[in-house]
């Protein structure tokens, strides 16, 4: 087994089949609304014979800016992570790049670094730097500035830090970073301090793998335990199986949670044989992270089917972004999408306070108000908890709508969605009387 988890697969630069002259006119933006060893069957891995569906942005865009590399190779996540669009010439071999991304991209120098899958870049507005995917992930001149409040670590996580790689903040649940490679890179990462870095302060390895389980082990109060990164389901899968299985080892943890963006930024790597293999450490739950509408494709469809059709309850995390996702009329249709593809919306986070984050944030009333524009006009599996993940290392702060109008009495005045008044028995009780009597 290599023991060396720190190297991000795409340090060096592939030479990616890049015609910079091609014809774009058939590439349009997209839509907006829309504790054992490896067992042997993953030691001796079959080639996957089941095909994987490929959209037609992700067809076109292949054969426009990949043109050598065959549906094989495309559908190899593999491939996608060797292939990555790291640098500003790539960048510019695929995008019309702004004055300013260009600025902000010549600025850059250590820090989080860009890393774009191709698939992922498919989906991408390749002429509009506007368009919400792309503002995501290619930086821009704000990303440089640092206002009042914002930190590298806003959270606080490395205040609870026992042992390196593991957060433990809650009584029951810890937090295990177990690697520092995704195969994108947010410009809203709360983890930029760490992700896609080799070297430096976090070191991943299986050395370090063995401490956090140590400490696991040793503390029977944790039955709750995260793995997250970087992307967990960027390890490869003898790896994870291994780390897994040492996890489910420990008599104590009950429950284990992936928090990945893999189903949605590289969804081929959900193959047959990393479902085989998670299923096996069930009960075993997962966590999406989704933007937006334009990234549910046919090839995230499949990752969710697949990860779904293998007994793992699903649930979806966004961040809530200026100028991105920050309106009813697109989460309500993400929401609703999700939850056909069986994943449930479970948390919308307030953006944390990271440095260069600012041109991201939006007011906290604004996530208040979209909760409250779903609440009763859609199905209540497709409402998240708005939370903010307290700066300071208070943990998540669910914030809901204020729907206690008054009391009159022993009776409890609530409004509902469509704000109207209604009146519920509750003699005795001191709900609402803050707000003085109300008569409905």
């Amino acid at each position: 087994m290599d023991h060396t988890l720190a190297a991000d697969p795409g340090a060096q630069e592939s030479q990616d089949p890049l015609d910079a002259n091609a014809d774009r006119a058939d590439l349009q933006r997209p839509d907006r609304p829309e504790a054992r060893r490896p067992a042997a069957s993953l030691r001796n891995r079959r080639p996957p014979t089941a095909k994987f569906p490929a959209g037609e942005r992700a067809k076109a865009f292949r054969k426009l800016f990949f043109p050598h590399a065959s549906t094989e190779d495309w559908n190899d996540w593999r491939w996608q992570m060797r292939n990555r669009i790291r640098s500003q010439e790539a960048l510019s071999r695929i995008f019309v790049l702004s004055d300013e991304e260009q600025a902000a991209l010549a600025r850059q120098q250590g820090g989080l670094p860009v890393g774009i899958t191709p698939y992922y870049a498919s989906l991408m507005g390749l002429d509009d730097p506007d368009e919400p995917l792309r503002r995501t992930h290619i930086p821009v001149g704000q990303e440089y500035l640092n206002l009042p409040g914002e930190e590298g670590d806003p959270l606080s996580e490395d205040h609870d830090t026992p042992v390196p790689g593991l957060v433990h903040r809650y009584p029951d649940r810890v937090l295990f970073l177990t690697t520092g490679t995704c195969s994108t890179y947010c410009r809203y990462c709360t983890r930029s301090r760490m992700v896609g870095q080799a070297g430096g302060e976090y070191q991943f390895s299986v050395s370090q793998w063995d401490r956090a389980l140590e400490y696991i082990a040793a503390h029977t109060e944790v039955r709750d335990v995260l793995l997250s990164g970087g992307d967990p389901l960027t390890i490869a899968d003898d790896k994870l199986d291994y780390l897994l299985g040492r996890l489910r080892a420990i008599p104590h943890v009950e429950f284990i949670r992936l928090g990945t963006k893999i189903p949605i930024v590289l969804p081929m790597r959900v193959t047959r044989d990393l479902v085989r293999m998670l299923k096996r450490h069930h009960p075993l739950w997962m966590s999406i992270h989704v933007t937006h509408p334009s990234e549910l494709t046919p090839e995230a469809s499949e990752a969710c089917n697949r990860l779904a059709d293998a007994g793992i309850p699903l649930g979806s995390q966004t961040v809530l972004l200026k100028g991105i996702n920050d309106s009813v009329d697109i989460l309500k249709p993400m929401y609703q999408a999700l939850l056909m593809r069986r994943v449930r919306p479970y948390y919308l986070y307030q953006c944390d306070p990271i440095t260069g984050s600012a041109h991201f944030r939006t007011p906290v009333s604004k996530g208040v108000e979209i909760i409250e524009g779903l609440r009763g006009h859609t199905t209540g599996y497709a409402v998240p908890q708005f939370v903010i993940d307290a700066p300071g290392g208070g943990g998540k702060i669910p914030l809901l709508p204020d729907y206690v109008a008054g009391r009159d009495g022993g009776d409890l005045i609530l409004r509902n969605f469509e704000n109207n008044l209604y009146r519920y028995p509750d003699p005795g009780g001191s709900q609402g009387a803050s707000k003085g009597r109300r008569p409905c």
